[in-house]
């Protein structure tokens, strides 16, 4: 038998629990459904209690173990698209069953302004939710809100105002002075960010990200009490007053070991130059997110890296926006060899790749290609004489290689 007695509720206990497991016991009066209320984190804050409402198997291990139990994998990439999209949505979302012993749900997201705070979930009763259970978990999410910023103690609400102050200075919104005195740095404090990023570009990119925020905060309050965090819409930012690019390594790698989950998405960090003021902040910014964007999109590549380390990386991708924006400046030749490639599978552009990769050594390039020397070079003379590639100019070489490099 599920236990209907709220945590926290007897003498000197938490007032603001009280009111959540009061607030949901109204929810489920109206929609007949029990009503569970949820963190960021999938814990269970609060839940109804009332006699006679409709519950299911799910419902009941999450108030048993006080937390949305894990799920087997593909149902748990399915809960996770219901929980985007919860997040996401401006008003109730109405979610189908995943499980044949679960039934429906409708579900709303707790928000502070911009700031979420959580999710309520109401299990539906026998007939459809109606305005009036609607407009229940609207005003539900609303007095949450408020009781769930009541239960944030004075450090969560200075770490939020440490995050607002952080992304203004990271954007460039802020003056300097502004930031810095917002922050508490004295003038010249040496400063590194450190960018941190999910894998790859998951759909689920902006709910991991607000997890990977709460959790990176949570942590950095404890190891570096001084540092702020704030979260963007591509990665996570924490600023370090009085730290090196060394030091940042080592807590970059400290900070991904602590907040790893199981069944979650590999992360990356990345770790900038040593600035001596904020104003420097937008450049660090783009330093950090230029170091994420190649080492969340290679495989293999190190999980904390600094600029040092990819630069040549960072540099092609940049040659690749310059292509994208300026076609105009793309080798036609080049361009004309991959279409031909395409159209009739032939391997033009990857024998001119390998003979400019072993810097034109024919026998190394054609063992790479396990093809045959004479092959190799009838292949590079046609190229130069189908598509009008000069590979004996030097300029025409790096050209050809770099567009070659980049499609790839």
């Amino acid at each position: 038998m599920v236990s209907s007695e709220a945590p926290n509720s007897g003498p000197g206990g938490d007032r603001s629990g009280e009111e959540l497991f009061a607030l949901a016991d109204a929810i489920a009066a109206v929609i007949g459904g029990s009503v569970a209320i949820e963190d960021l984190d999938a814990r269970v804050l609060a839940h109804s209690t009332l006699p006679g409402q409709r519950i299911d198997e799910l419902r009941r291990q999450g108030i048993l173990g006080r937390r949305v139990p894990d799920q087997p994998d593909a149902q748990a990439e399915r809960q996770q698209r219901q929980y985007r999209r919860v997040l996401a949505a401006p008003g109730v979302v109405r979610l189908p069953a995943l499980a044949e012993d679960e039934l429906p749900r409708a579900a709303v997201a707790i928000r502070a302004g911009d700031l979420p705070l959580g999710t309520i979930w109401a299990i539906e009763d026998r007939t459809p939710l109606d305005a009036a259970g609607e407009r229940a978990l609207l005003d539900g999410a609303g007095t949450a809100a408020l009781h769930m910023l009541r239960r944030r103690s004075a450090a969560a609400l200075e770490l939020h105002a440490r995050e607002q102050a952080l992304r203004a200075g990271l954007d460039g919104t802020a003056a300097a002075q502004d930031t810095a005195y917002r922050l508490g740095l004295p003038a010249h404090t040496p400063l590194v960010l450190l960018g941190f990023a999910p894998a790859g570009t998951p759909a689920e990119a902006g709910t991991l990200l607000v997890r990977m925020g709460a959790d990176l905060g949570r942590h950095f309050a404890a190891v570096r009490p001084a540092a702020a965090v704030a979260t963007g819409p591509r990665a996570v930012y924490a600023l370090l007053p009085g730290d090196d690019p060394e030091s940042g390594r080592r807590l970059a790698a400290q900070a991904l070991a602590a907040i790893a989950r199981p069944r979650t998405r590999p992360m990356s960090a990345a770790v900038s130059r040593t600035a001596a003021d904020t104003d420097e902040l937008p450049d660090l910014r783009s330093e950090v997110d230029d170091v994420l964007r190649v080492t969340t999109a290679a495989a293999g590549a190190p999980p904390v890296a600094a600029l040092t380390d990819v630069r040549a990386q960072v540099l092609l991708a940049h040659l690749a926006d310059e292509l994208t924006h300026r076609p105009r400046l793309r080798h036609p030749g080049v361009e004309a060899m991959l279409e031909h490639d395409r159209l009739q599978e032939t391997h033009y552009a990857a024998s001119v790749a390998a003979w400019l990769e072993a810097v034109g050594n024919i026998g190394e390039a054609a063992r790479n290609l396990t093809v045959h020397p004479n092959t190799l070079k009838y292949r590079l003379r046609r190229a130069r004489e189908q598509f009008g590639l000069d590979l004996d100019d030097p300029d025409d070489r790096l050209s050809c290689w770099l567009q070659l490099r980049i499609s790839r």
